[in-house]
């Protein structure tokens, strides 16, 4: 394999691995905060515990996330110079913010939590666990208006070779960055509530501390009602914008080879062969590509020959059809497992609002042990989608993947690091599987006490 195959797959590993953890750390915090409000409201001692338990697990989560997140930014210097000797003026300032900023605001507020039981007031206790819930929000925001200018450059001026920021306001009213942001916030609040929704029943189903994983279960469906929801809606109006922000993204993502006629199919399943540019089996749902393109009957999409043509006018001499076969599948995966969750969690706030008996329902509990991992897949294969459909481009429309790597790394060094970061990220993850695995088996504690010396210590990695 060569440098640029390796690059890429280096970048996308990390990338990847690092995204696992980033969208858990978002829900949990938000909901620690949710619970901790109502443990400051009531003084109900139950939540409280509750906020400890989740917590602990929360801050296994967020120590690997970070240590894994330190890694990209390293990656822009060393892998991928050119892209950032090209986009770093527009691409270093959200990055910057980011820092600075938010993450600085998250650990510092993080850290008056973690430490502050009982040597703060419950209410400056409670501000700071919503500033690092407000603060985990805020990194997404500034990294996705990085990605969106990558999806959807805008606000910018080619000067020297090279993009130069020219309206920072039009990179922060970038329409992909309205779409991408909310559907990436709300995934990973339904992140957080499924980890907790699944581990609530893993205990429901033993019959251990029945009242605080009910609370917990209650507390999380309604996080996961809503957000589950807001992801399939602002899913579908992304969706709508890729048609005409980047529409052989949409064309691979449905596997259409050629524009579609005036009521568009949509591909349900289909046999891909891309050497012929054609789909010899598919299984097609008539009208239904119209519909979620522009929520009507009727409405063409663009096809990747048609558009391939096009883009060899406008950009010169290439190949502008991307990995077909990932694009599709994992477009259909996500959406896949994101009804699914929408299901479950709809299901979930009826037993709950019709006062059901949870535990009377052992099926519906299994799954939702079973649904923790439905966020990850979702998360992950929405991630594939976006960004092998975006090839051959690393900046939509400006620069190829091809001319962003840098000119004096080998493919031999980008191997050596590539092993070096499998086989660290292998014992990382292991070690985050064993204590989350330990610390949810050990449950709750069970007595309470306002002496901190003698609460269950925070589990470390360090």
């Amino acid at each position: 394999m060569d440098q640029l195959i390796l690059s890429r797959l280096q970048f996308g590993v990390t990338t990847v691995y690092h995204f696992l953890f980033v969208p858990l750390t978002i829900g949990l915090a938000f909901l620690l905060a949710v619970m901790e409000t109502i443990y400051v409201r009531t003084g109900n001692e139950t939540y409280r515990r509750m906020v400890q338990f989740w917590g602990k697990l929360f801050l296994i989560n967020f120590s690997v996330g970070v240590v894994t997140g330190i890694i990209q930014e390293f990656q822009f210097g060393m892998n991928w110079s050119n892209y950032s000797r090209f986009v770093g003026d527009v691409f270093g300032a959200p990055l910057a913010i980011e820092a600075l900023l938010a993450f600085f605001m998250e650990s510092t507020f993080l850290g008056v939590w973690l430490f502050g039981w009982d040597r703060v007031s419950k209410r400056v206790h409670l501000a700071s666990i919503w500033l690092v819930s407000i603060g985990t929000a805020m990194s997404a925001f500034w990294i996705l208006t990085a990605n969106s200018f990558m999806q959807e450059p805008v606000g910018y001026t080619i000067r020297n070779g090279h993009a130069e920021m020219s309206n920072f306001f039009a990179l922060l009213g970038n329409t992909q960055l309205w779409l991408e942001f909310p559907h990436v916030l709300m995934g990973a609040l339904a992140t957080g509530a499924f980890f907790v929704l699944g581990i609530s029943a893993y205990h429901l189903l033993r019959k251990n501390h029945v009242d605080l994983f009910k609370k917990s279960f209650h507390v999380a469906i309604t996080v996961a009602v809503i957000s589950s929801v807001l992801v399939v809606a602002v899913g579908h109006a992304q969706a709508q914008h890729l048609v005409k922000a980047q529409p052989m993204k949409m064309a691979a993502s449905e596997a259409l080879w050629n524009t579609s006629s005036e009521h568009a199919p949509w591909t349900l399943v289909a046999d891909i062969n891309t050497a012929q540019h054609k789909d010899p089996f598919e299984i097609q749902i008539p009208y239904m590509l119209s519909i979620l393109a522009y929520n009507s009957l009727s409405g063409k999409v663009e096809g990747m020959n048609q558009l391939q043509a096009a883009y060899v006018q406008q950009y010169g001499p290439g190949n502008y059809i991307p990995p077909v076969a990932v694009t599709f599948w994992s477009f259909r995966i996500m959406v896949v497992v994101g009804t699914l969750m929408m299901f479950l969690a709809l299901i979930g706030a009826y037993m709950v609002l019709r006062k059901k008996e949870l535990l009377g329902y052992r099926g519906y509990l299994k799954w939702m042990v079973w649904a923790i991992s439905f966020p990850f897949i979702g998360n992950t294969t929405g991630w594939l989608m976006t960004e092998i459909g975006r090839q051959p481009w690393i900046v939509f429309g400006l620069q190829k993947t091809a001319q962003g790597v840098s000119p004096t790394v080998s493919a031999g060094e980008v191997l050596i690091t590539l092993l070096g970061f499998i086989l660290v990220y292998t014992v990382m993850g292991i070690v985050d599987v064993y204590l989350m695995v330990k610390y949810v088996r050990l449950g709750p504690d069970e007595h309470v006490t306002d002496d901190p010396s003698a609460q269950e210590p925070i589990p470390s990695l360090f």
